[in-house]
């Protein structure tokens, strides 16, 4: 009896920890579901704004994009890290050969690309075939989980989903694609939660 008394009491007391957490996560997902209405919000002005541009000024501010890209690029110092192959160094030269090129989601070159578009690209001008997506290209050659340990032109996979990817670019920099409305680039990788390089 007494052991059947000590296990209600632990049962009651979870399910008042469950109560909590359950309370807690409510709170969550209605906060969530405010921001995303901000930024939904936000974005529809901002896209509203954008439809009132002329085509020249859209060219106009697409070319200051660009160039601040660059700009940025110049004045990363990518260091003297050596690149993990011959491959890995001519997938590398070929991805920073379109530095400045816009994002465009689901394209794979040789002008516009998205994230995974860019790395395969990279990859297919020296010769060498990886899968399409980042999900399946964290899956196409040895993992790397030190940032220490990385070369250039490792794959470096970021989020915990795995769907952003770029190149390891030396000196904590990763050259990747990176969102809608920018342009292929350098970038810290400190910028994005790493998960792991792979060395194709």
């Amino acid at each position: 009896l007494k052991k059947v008394q000590e296990k209600q009491r632990s049962l009651a007391q979870q399910r008042a920890e469950a109560s909590v957490k359950l309370k807690d996560l409510a709170d969550t997902r209605t906060e969530l579901a405010s921001k995303k209405k901000e930024v939904q919000s936000k974005l529809g002005a901002a896209q509203k704004l954008l439809n009132t541009l002329t085509a020249q000024e859209k060219a106009a501010l697409a070319t200051q994009d660009r160039q601040r890209a660059t700009r940025a690029d110049e004045r990363v110092g990518l260091g003297t890290t050596k690149a993990a192959s011959g491959r890995a160094a001519a997938a590398f030269a070929a991805a920073q050969s379109v530095i400045g090129s816009p994002y465009a989601y689901a394209h794979s070159g040789p002008s516009t690309f998205d994230c995974s578009g860019l790395t395969s690209w990279a990859y297919a001008q020296a010769d060498v075939t990886i899968p399409r997506t980042s999900q399946a290209q964290a899956d196409a050659g040895t993992r790397i989980y030190s940032q220490s340990d990385l070369q250039v032109g490792d794959l470096v996979i970021f989020y915990g989903d795995q769907h952003h990817v770029g190149l390891y670019a030396g000196n904590g920099q990763v050259l990747h694609a990176p969102h809608t409305g920018a342009f292929v680039r350098n970038e810290s990788m400190a910028n994005m939660p790493f998960q792991f390089g792979v060395r194709i």
